[in-house]
């Protein structure tokens, strides 16, 4: 299926390793091309050198104020467009109720929930008919995960806020889109299995509870996430798409 990425320019945040790295390498593997950034310099531009030409990586932070403008220049410069923004990053430190701080709280909010707001907000002034914004949250969109008491705070309310943009961006022709991984098996899945007594017997437990018995690939990831950020999923606005295996079980 060709899904009409040819030459189109996208930035992907979070791009170095994990989610936001599939997603990237995904979109050029189809024919788009991509600044994908992640808050070291070097590691980005390595990154996306291994990816070719079509790609290019550049060190911010998603909590910068001047992070949209800079990557969205930077589209438009070296690849001669801006179609759409994939919103990822690193997830906010895991945690009890009790256990986070003032501080780790307000990290986390300038990074997950206003760096995707700036984003989404600059993006949304530039984007023309046809294009698109993502965001990479979580399955703590729909049922908080024990532990990750930040992510079960900050995710949701990024859910509202994406839905609200795309009612907005609508009538314009722009396109808002949200994805909800699980158990995919990323370094950070793999650090949360870790925190346990038994990492084997949370990983086995945690795959039990999905319908296909397996932790997803970061391809299959990837995948979904270039499909949605595609021409070829024009109709599809407002939606949160769970990418889990099957783990949520509700409709």
């Amino acid at each position: 299926m060709d899904l009409g990425l040819k030459d189109r320019v996208y930035v992907v945040t979070g791009a170095t390793r994990g989610l936001g790295h599939a997603a990237a390498r995904e979109l050029v593997a189809d024919g788009a091309k991509v600044v994908l950034t992640g808050r070291d310099e070097e590691r980005a531009a390595d990154v996306a050198a291994a990816l070719g030409a079509d790609a290019v990586g550049v060190g911010v932070d998603n909590a910068d104020p001047a992070a949209p403008e800079r990557l969205i220049a930077v589209a438009r410069e070296r690849f001669g467009g801006f179609d759409g923004i994939l919103v990822s990053v690193g997830g906010p430190p895991a945690g009890f109720v009790a256990d986070n701080t003032d501080e780790q709280w307000q990290s986390a909010f300038e990074s997950v929930f206003l760096g995707a707001v700036r984003l989404a907000r600059a993006a949304a002034a530039e984007l023309a008919d046809g294009g698109v914004i993502g965001f990479v949250l979580s399955a703590s969109v729909y049922e908080p995960i024990p532990g990750l008491t930040i992510s079960n705070g900050l995710r949701p309310g990024l859910a509202g806020f994406a839905k609200s943009l795309a009612d907005e961006l609508g009538p314009r022709g722009i396109r808002v889109v949200g994805l909800l991984p699980s158990r995919i098996d990323t370094d950070r899945v793999r650090e949360l299995d870790t925190m346990s007594a038994d990492p084997e017997a949370t990983r086995a437990e945690h795959e039990f509870r999905i319908p296909l018995r397996r932790y997803g690939t970061p391809e299959e990831f990837g995948r979904v996430a270039a499909f949605l950020m595609s021409p070829a999923a024009s109709y599809l606005t407002g939606i949160m798409v769970p990418v889990d295996g099957g783990a949520r079980h509700g409709f």
